[in-house]
């Protein structure tokens, strides 16, 4: 089973688990990264001797697609048949900020029994979906959320009644233990996005600035004129301003149109 960075070993509680977790963001390259870390030190902080424990976590970001980690393989396909059906106890979690437990997905009487059937068919039997709360930047108590934004830990395991009350009592404790480090790599995602749309915007501009000179150089025009000139040529052509503005620099150069924000 994979370690969550080189050298270190899985705690032996929940409770041992913030040591780990600065090193984990620290270590991690992008939030999924960090996110598939967390889900294999989790199964591994839950596992037993009679007991093996598959974790998915399932992150809901603004204006971005969910997320989902996998502690496993396996884990991963439970997580990718709850995302199929369009709900599920973990999806359900992130959403409602609610613990769902599911003792064993067999009994009737229960909630997505599309799902259940899907999970039964792989060989679990057991689901415990825990939500974990984000603090919101600047909430003073850290007890909020942050709009748009929902997070939560989904265990499975091959047999029914698989977890206990003190489990689900674990698994709390693990979940509030974990929150703030994944409001934490949230936020460097969020950042790092933010920063990637910049560039794009920013490359985007010059490419299209570059491209309106030349019009105006050939047409003996003023910039508004230019910029006339080349969105109605976009709007004839059903091409993006960018992609044509590119086109124009083609023309008359052998380069590639390129800007200092390229890579």
């Amino acid at each position: 089973m994979n370690h969550p960075s080189p050298g270190a070993s899985p705690p032996r509680s929940v409770r041992e688990l913030a040591p780990t977790l600065q090193s984990l963001v620290l270590d991690s390259t992008a939030v999924r990264d960090f996110m598939g870390r967390l889900a294999r030190l989790i199964a591994q902080s839950l596992t037993t001797a009679d007991r093996t424990v598959l974790c998915g976590i399932t992150l809901i970001r603004p204006r971005s697609a969910v997320t989902v980690a996998s502690s496993s393989a396996r884990a991963q396909v439970m997580d990718e048949l709850q995302y199929s059906f369009g709900d599920g106890p973990c999806l359900d979690a992130a959403r409602h900020r609610t613990t769902n437990h599911v003792h064993d997905v067999l009994d009737q009487d229960q909630r997505w029994p599309e799902y259940r059937a899907e999970v039964a068919h792989h060989g679990l039997r057991s689901i415990l979906a825990v939500p974990i709360t984000l603090p919101v930047a600047g909430d003073e108590e850290g007890a909020g959320r942050e709009s748009g934004t929902g997070c939560a830990i989904n265990l499975y395991a091959d047999n029914p009644h698989a977890f206990s009350a003190t489990d689900l009592d674990e698994a709390q404790i693990l979940a509030d233990t974990v929150a703030t480090t994944v409001a934490i790599a949230v936020r460097m995602a969020g950042s790092s996005d933010r920063a990637e749309q910049l560039e794009a915007a920013m490359a985007s501009r010059t490419v299209i600035d570059l491209a309106a000179g030349i019009i105006m150089a050939q047409n003996r025009c003023s910039q508004d004129s230019a910029m006339t000139i080349l969105k109605a040529a976009s709007s004839a052509r059903n091409l993006k301003v960018r992609e044509l503005a590119a086109t124009v620099i083609g023309s008359v150069s052998a380069e590639p149109a390129l800007t200092h924000f390229d890579g």
